[in-house]
């Protein structure tokens, strides 16, 4: 097969919207947009497809209640010519870390788990870590790693484990963060900020341990099955595979297909393992879901998953006072709760913006040859859909951490 793939076709852009709700559950209720603003966001992206910086994309806007706009550019397979569609699938990579957080802050919620809890309390292992110092030395922690600190990459944990060779489904959840402790830490826990998926990856194993169910089983009864979030998954089946946008890189000659370092091949292989950091496949319609039930804090379509005091702690800053960085729990935050969201390797990205959430699915490695695709979808559907009232962050928050009077 031919791995430098061009694209020589004209662009296709196929618009997807029903006339005006899906009552069914699990399928967002979508707007019917004006040719105009269909035609705006379009051609903002047309020349990315054309001039082959991306092979195609999937894109949505919406609202806490309905769909605003969904539309699909390019292809989802360059060489055969296969059109991008509104319900291919895509790996969402760290998009999964939000998802994770929120299954285990439903267990906050019901009282089977602390943040302030030290983690060794739920993975014994927790209690033999010690922190890497500049002269190679092996001191203990100041203090023991907490739940919030796995969930906020401020635990001291790494990105992967040397020992998985950068693979995150090779192993067993339970394996997977017992090799991540045969490495010390970086740092004193809650002293900075290193990126994780170790720490997400131990949030997961907690979930195990606590509910008495397999990680994802717990996420598909507890948040999959009752949102509908019906391709959201670690296995793609044979009918997801079919419909699993290709990945793609830049080139010497355009774009050429490629695979990821992080996941193993084929994607049906029975001995891949479920990775909470980041092994999830999914769709534009089903992240909306997901978004939509955090937008309307943590409520959707009258069935609560999460209370408003655990979506306003998964999605303000909480690296703590010695860290810059803003990221909530296993999702970029913001002082207030008012702008959240989180990218994957492929260059996916959810963003909820005060009340506008935004969705942008591709499937490329490493850097755009030219310009940035999902920033120009951003500013393009920030300029056409007028963002909605702002949450109230006092509703929101937790007895104990109301923002202050300003």
């Amino acid at each position: 097969m031919n791995r430098h793939n061009k694209i020589y076709l004209p662009l296709v852009a196929v618009i997807s919207y029903a006339a005006i709700a899906c009552l069914a559950m699990g399928e967002p209720a979508v707007a019917n947009p004006s040719q105009e603003k269909t035609q705006q966001l379009a051609s903002k992206l047309q020349s990315y497809v054309g001039n082959h910086v991306m092979a195609g994309a999937v894109l949505l806007v919406a609202d806490k209640d309905k769909i605003l706009q969904l539309e699909t550019l390019g292809w989802s397979d360059v060489q055969a010519q296969k059109p991008m569609r509104d319900d291919d699938v895509f790996w969402i990579a760290s998009m999964s870390k939000a998802i994770t957080a929120a299954g285990l802050m439903i267990l906050v919620d019901e009282g089977a788990v602390q943040l302030d809890d030290p983690v060794e309390k739920y993975i014994p292992g927790f209690k033999d870590v010690k922190v890497l110092q500049e002269d190679k030395t092996l001191v203990p922690p100041s203090h023991p790693i907490m739940i919030r600190e796995i969930l906020s990459h401020t635990s001291g944990m790494r990105f992967l484990n040397t020992r998985d060779h950068q693979l995150i489904d090779s192993v067993p959840l339970k394996t997977s963060v017992e090799h991540a402790l045969e490495e010390p830490l970086l740092f004193d826990p809650g002293t900075k900020y290193q990126y994780s998926n170790e720490g997400i990856d131990a949030a997961g194993r907690v979930i195990e341990i606590v509910s008495g169910m397999p990680y994802e089983k717990f996420l598909q009864a507890r948040l999959f099955t009752p949102l509908g979030m019906k391709d959201t998954t670690f296995y793609p089946n044979a009918d997801q595979l079919r419909r699993l946008a290709k990945t793609y890189k830049p080139g010497k000659e355009g774009l050429e297909e490629t695979t990821t370092q992080f996941l193993t091949y084929p994607l049906d292989n029975p001995s891949r393992y479920p990775a909470p950091g980041g092994g999830l496949f999914s769709t534009a319609r089903d992240v909306c879901l997901f978004c939509q039930m955090l937008l309307n804090g943590g409520t959707f379509e009258g069935k609560t998953y999460l209370s408003k005091g655990a979506v306003y702690e998964m999605t303000t800053k909480q690296t703590g006072p010695k860290v810059d960085t803003k990221y909530g729990f296993g999702i970029g935050g913001s002082d207030y709760g008012l702008s959240f969201g989180h990218g994957g390797a492929l260059k996916t990205n959810m963003t909820v913006d005060h009340g506008q959430i935004r969705i942008f699915l591709v499937q490329h490695a490493g850097n755009w040859a030219s310009g940035n695709p999902n920033a120009d979808f951003d500013a393009e559907a920030k300029r056409i859909y007028s963002k909605t009232e702002s949450p109230n962050p006092e509703a929101a928050a937790p007895v104990g951490t109301q923002p202050p009077a300003h």
